[in-house]
This record gives structure tokens, sequence and C-alpha cells, in this order.
């Protein structure tokens, strides 16, 4: 058997394209020194997938950015805000798109399909102009190739980059975005000729929508677009694939059907339906099978003699030259390198597999060679720290600083609180919050003082743009021993007459942006996070804490991606919200916060979680959670569409805050209206904050005045 990665995580395993990004954007480093360690990154996976004896090696899978705004920058779908004049797209129209910059805002952001990871959308019309505006295939194919390593150039492909964009502003909202398939057929077809004259003999087209339940038209523009690839794709090997979830039965048969495509690629672990799909309907002779056996979203190693069974199944209806050992996805949503942890002991540490791992295990399965696993996976199976709570695992106590006693570490925090306090009550602002100095992030804080947790020294994964995030790992059983946040939060609150938010992390998210435990339903070890957070909700409120906020940021991200799944999964995550606070007084009031995800298919079940107050992003989406309400959507709780993006180092101006409370007044009552930035400002500098922040509050102070008067 051949052996094949979807794709590879871009930022480095000590993140160095995120810490290069930086520096070049604050001015300190030069276009030239970015490239350079890009250039070194890409180097780098190359020659370890190369050594490690993977056949099909992915290139292309790396971005500054992100694999879809590149694709936008291939078809020079630039929006006309961004003043590009064409040509090769370079760093300053590319990062404005993805950023924003003084004058413009950024292009929307919105989760990748059920993942933590954010795409920027693209903006596409009736009048959009097309044109082959960025290499990057290409160079990264013979860059690769310059080394004496074969890879396979990896594309969005064509339907699922339209599924994925919006109408731009100013077009109809119902435009058929499909109907511009022959428009950007043309360029794939461009970068394909070049590839193929630089050498390339396969081709990857990722095609995830598929997944999703299509109708019959969406389904058609797949086999329409192929149809008109296939004589540009001659001569080529082609692989589709997709990832995430199921293929359902008639996609299957369109998918299986597509001109000019070599092979096809599943998801085999979240995929738990598609073996049966492929005994029952059968696999077209001559083609490839790319099994996704080896789970790229979580960091488990790999039960290699279960996979063996599953690939040996295969080969009696696929043939054994046609099967092709396939990681599920991208490795992108992984952390990179195990070599790199100094924090977790041997036990756990011989559970786990980070994508570096995850590159031998699939070539050790396609070689059918290994040693087998089965000490390390009957070890977790019976291991107390992981179904016995009375075994926990020692807390990490916060002092995160060495050399410095617990009481120079409370005396710092202490005067950062202060100092984040004074600065929102000169900037008069009503309800507070105490900055967080304390928290390294909003679920490993959380996650260092429950048990059942591990935690990674460099077990970073891209979130978005240089933004990363370091998943804790839940392995065992999860409770509350001590307070987490109580001791911070009334330190905050005796500062001010004002209300002090009590901020807590609900367990939709923690479980969400986690790697999660896979010996037991995800909704159990949900329901054991709740149970804990509870105590901590009960805890502030004793405390003398009047307002706390149960972020769910993640919430909708972790929205299956079939219909048919949506309501299990909605009942379970909304139930495991209420338990959190179904002991409070009615004095006590709830909040909760919801960011970067479409949430109109949800806004009932998000009425449900029966928050007295919700923050929801609005802005950098261009509002359209406002289109709930213009369609008759009763909200009667508190609700804070966010007013400006904090994603952008763009400040906003009062006017134009100003307009975006008034088209929320249009939908929402006065008495309901709550006004907030999009997220919270931890990214943020202060130099950003300031400003932005006192034109918030100006453009309230400026709407209740006109308010006022017009009574």
């Amino acid at each position: 058997m051949a052996s094949h990665i979807v794709g590879y995580p871009r930022m480095g395993p000590k993140r160095e394209l995120k810490f290069a990004l930086e520096s070049f954007w604050d001015g300190k480093s030069s276009a030239e020194d970015l490239q350079n360690v890009a250039t070194d990154l890409r180097v780098s996976i190359w020659k370890q997938m190369s050594e490690a004896g993977i056949k099909f090696i992915p290139s292309n899978t790396f971005s500054y950015y992100d694999q879809v705004l590149d694709t936008t920058a291939m078809l020079g779908a630039v929006p006309d805000r961004y003043s590009w004049t064409g040509g090769e797209i370079g760093f300053d129209t590319y990062f404005s798109m993805a950023r924003g910059n003084a004058a413009v805002p950024a292009m929307e952001m919105t989760k990748w399909f059920d993942t933590n990871y954010h795409f920027i959308v693209p903006e596409l019309g009736p009048n959009t102009k097309f044109s082959y505006a960025s290499h990057k295939a290409v160079t990264e194919y013979k860059e690769a190739k310059a080394l004496g390593i074969e890879t396979v150039p990896v594309l969005v492909g064509p339907v699922t980059y339209l599924l994925l964009s919006k109408p731009a502003k100013g077009v109809e909202k119902s435009f058929p975005l499909l109907s511009l398939l022959q428009s950007i057929l043309p360029i794939y077809k461009e970068v394909i000729a070049e590839l193929k004259a630089a050498g390339a003999t396969w081709i990857q087209f990722d095609e995830p929508t598929l997944v999703k339940d299509l109708e019959a038209h969406q389904l058609a523009a797949f086999s329409k677009a192929y149809a008109e690839l296939e004589s540009s794709l001659s001569g080529l090997n082609v692989v589709v694939e997709t990832y995430f979830a199921d293929i359902p039965a008639e996609t299957y048969k369109t998918l299986t059907t597509l001109s000019g495509v070599t092979g096809f690629g599943f998801d085999l672990v979240r995929g738990t339906k598609t073996l049966e799909l492929v005994k029952s309907a059968g696999f077209p002779s001559g083609k490839y099978f790319f099994a996704g056996v080896v789970d790229g979203r979580n960091i488990w190693a790999n039960d290699l003699a279960e996979s063996l069974t599953v690939l040996k199944g295969l080969e009696s209806i696929v043939g054994k030259d046609k099967l092709v050992v396939s990681t599920s996805c991208s490795l992108m949503h992984t952390a990179v390198d195990l070599v790199n942890e100094t924090k977790l002991d041997d036990e756990i540490k011989s559970w786990l597999a980070f994508a570096a791992q995850k590159v031998v295990e699939v070539n050790a399965l396609a070689k059918a060679f290994f040693s087998a696993n089965a000490a390390a996976q009957a070890s977790r199976r019976s291991s107390p720290r992981v179904n016995n709570e009375e075994v926990q695992k020692a807390l990490v106590t916060g002092w995160c600083s060495e050399g410095i006693s617990e009481e120079a570490y409370v005396e710092a925090i202490k005067e950062e609180i202060a100092k984040v306090v004074k600065i929102q009550e000169e900037l008069d602002i009503d309800v507070l919050v105490h900055g967080e100095p304390e928290r390294n992030d909003m679920v490993e804080y959380f996650g260092e003082q429950l048990s059942g947790f591990a935690f990674t020294a460099n077990g970073w994964v891209q979130s978005y743009g240089s933004r990363c995030v370091k998943p804790p790992i839940i392995y065992g059983d999860v409770s509350r021993p001590n307070p987490m946040t109580v001791f911070w939060s009334k330190m905050a609150q005796s500062m001010t007459a004002r209300p002090m938010k009590g901020m807590l992390t609900g367990p939709v998210t923690i479980l969400n942006w986690s790697f999660v435990r896979n010996d037991q339903p995800r909704f159990e070890t949900c329901y054991q996070i709740a149970l804990a957070i509870k105590k901590e909700v009960e805890d502030l409120e004793a405390g003398g804490i009047g307002v706390i906020q149960i972020d769910e940021a993640a919430l909708r991200e972790g929205l299956p991606l079939r219909k048919s799944e949506h309501a299990f999964y909605l009942d379970w995550a909304v139930h495991s919200f209420r338990i959190t606070n179904c002991g409070v007084q009615d004095t006590t009031q709830i909040h909760t916060h919801m960011c970067y995800s479409n949430f109109n298919d949800i806004i009932q079940s998000i009425i449900n979680m029966d928050a007295d107050v919700i923050t929801i992003e609005n802005s950098r989406s261009d509002e359209k959670l406002l289109s709930v309400f213009r369609e008759g959507v009763v909200y009667g709780a508190g609700i804070g569409p966010g007013v400006y993006d904090i994603h952008s180092p763009r400040i906003p101006s009062t006017e134009e805050i100003a307009d975006r409370i008034n088209k929320m007044l249009a939908v929402l009552d006065t008495n309901i209206l709550w006004v907030n930035p999009d997220c919270g400002l931890k990214t943020r500098k202060y130099t950003e904050v300031k400003p932005a922040l006192t034109a918030m509050v100006s453009a309230a102070k400026q709407i209740r005045t006109q308010l006022a008067s017009a009574k």
C-alpha cells in the first residue's frame, strides 16, 4: 500500500511562522525575512515526510494566513475596497484582505466547517473580475522538486470554494454563487497547465463540502466542474479529498463518477458509516481509494492493529495496489511534534501521537510493518488516571514565572487588574471586566485546575492567521477540586463600585477546544465539565459577584455537518450550559458570548440557553446576525451584537459604531440592546484598545442622547 498525507501544520514546531508574521506586521523585519522563515519551514516538512517514506507528499498546504484566502489570491478575486490594480498579489494586498488596514476593514472570517480553524470568506458577485494572480501553488511545487522531492500540489476545489463564498456587499443575497463556476474554471485550467509543465504527476483537490447535505443543483455543479476540467487534467492523476464526516449515499455516487478523477479520499475516523457505504455501493474499478484511518483532528496514538484490520477489509474491495493509507484530514488541526514535549509524563505521552508521529503511523500502516502498540493502548484503557476521580494529577498552581514568590506574583497581577479597572472607569464603561492577566488561555487556564486534564509545552494549533492555541488533553474523568477564579474576581470587584463580571469558559467550549478522550461519548465528558463549572458559578455568586459570564464561543463550531445530527448535539450542548447556572438566584445576571460562526441557523437553541445577556460577533460578518431579527425572530433577553472587529488592528470611528448601533435598533428594542466589541480584547494592544473603546462609549452616549430627545 502507498502512503499519503492530506496536509500538515504550517506554524512550525515552535511557532516560528507566528513570530515571523508578527515581527513583519510590526515593521521589525522585512518581507525577505518572513519569506526565509517560510521557506525553511516548507523544506523541513517536505524532508521530514520524504525521510519517513511517505509516497504522496502534499505541497501548497503552507499558507501565510489561510488556504481559502490563498485561493482568492490565485483567482484574483480581490474586493474593490483594497484598490488592487492587478498583477501578482503581494503581501500588502494579501494581508489587507486578511486583517484590514487603516482605511478599510478586513474580509469576514468564520469557522472552517466544525473545527476551531478560521478561514477568510471570499466576497463574490456578478461583476467580480477573475485573473490568475498568485502562482503560489506552482512556485511551491517547483521549490520541492528542486530538492528532489516529488509532491502532490493541493488546491481548494472550485465548487467548495464557491460554496464557502458569500455575495459581496451590494450584491443580492440570493445571488447564485455557483453561476461563477464558468468564470473561475479557466484560471484553474491555467494553474493545472503550469503544474503539468513543471512536471507534476498528481494533483489534489480538497472538496470537503461533499460531506454536507447538498441540493441536487450543488451536486450537479461538481459533475459539471470536473467534466469541464477533464481535458486539462489529461495526463495527470487526480485525487478528490473529502473529510470531517460521512459521505451521503447520493453524493458518493456523484463523487465516484466524476470525470478525470483517479482517486477519492475519505475520512474513516469521523466518517463512521463510509465503510458500510463502500461495501454496499461498491467502488469503481481501477480507481484509488485514499483511506483516512489516521486521525487528523485528535492526538491519540492510532490503534495500528485495528486500522490494519480496516485496511485489510478494504483490500478485498479496491485491491491492494489501489489502496492508499492516509490521514483523515489535514494534520493542521493537531499539534506538531511530540518530541518537543517536556511537561507530559511518560505514561500519558505513550498514549499520544502529534502530526510528526502520525506521519510515521501512516507509513507504518502502509508497509504493514510495525511493532504493535497494544501495550500503550492497553495502558490507556486500564489506567486508574482515566476512570478514577480519586487519582488526580497534581494541579498547576498558576505561578508561571520562575524565581517569583507567590506574594510577588499576586501583587503584580493586582496592579495590572487595578490598571484595567481604572482605564474602564475613565472610559465610563458600565459593566467591567478585570482583564484576566492571571490567565494564559481561556480553556487552558480552567483545564489546569480541573482533574482529568493534561497539558503540553508546545502543542500549538493554528486558529487563524498567526493566532495559535494550545488545546488541553482531556484524558480522564473531570471534576473541580478547588475554586478557580473566585479570588481574582472578588479582588477586582473590591476595586470598583461598578458591576465586575466573573469570567468563565463554558463546558461546550472547553470540550470543543480540547483534545477530547475518545473512549466515551463527547456529551458525557461535557456533562462532567458542566458540573465542575456549576460549582464555580455558585462560589462566585456566594462571593458577591452579581454578573457572571459563561463564554460559549465554540458552541456553534461543534454543530455536526449533517443536518440529521443537529438536534441531538444542540440538545446536549444547551443542556450542558444550563447545568452550569441552574442553581443561581434570579438577581444574579448570567451572560454568555459566541463568536465567528454562522448563528442564524441555531438561533432558537441560543434562545433556549436562557442566558440573561448574550454578546455575539456581528461586525466582521457584515451584520448578517441582524437578518434573523428582521425576519421576525423574537428575542426578549439582553443581546449585544458586536459593534467592531477586534481581530483587526483597524480602529473604528465613533460615526461607524453609531451607524451600527442604529442598524441594531431598527430590529431590537432599546431595553435589551448592549453595546460591546465583537469579542475579547486580549489579542490587541492598549494603543488599539483605548481609542476603539473611546469611540464605542462615545457612540453609545450619542445614541442615548438621540433616543432621550426623541421621547
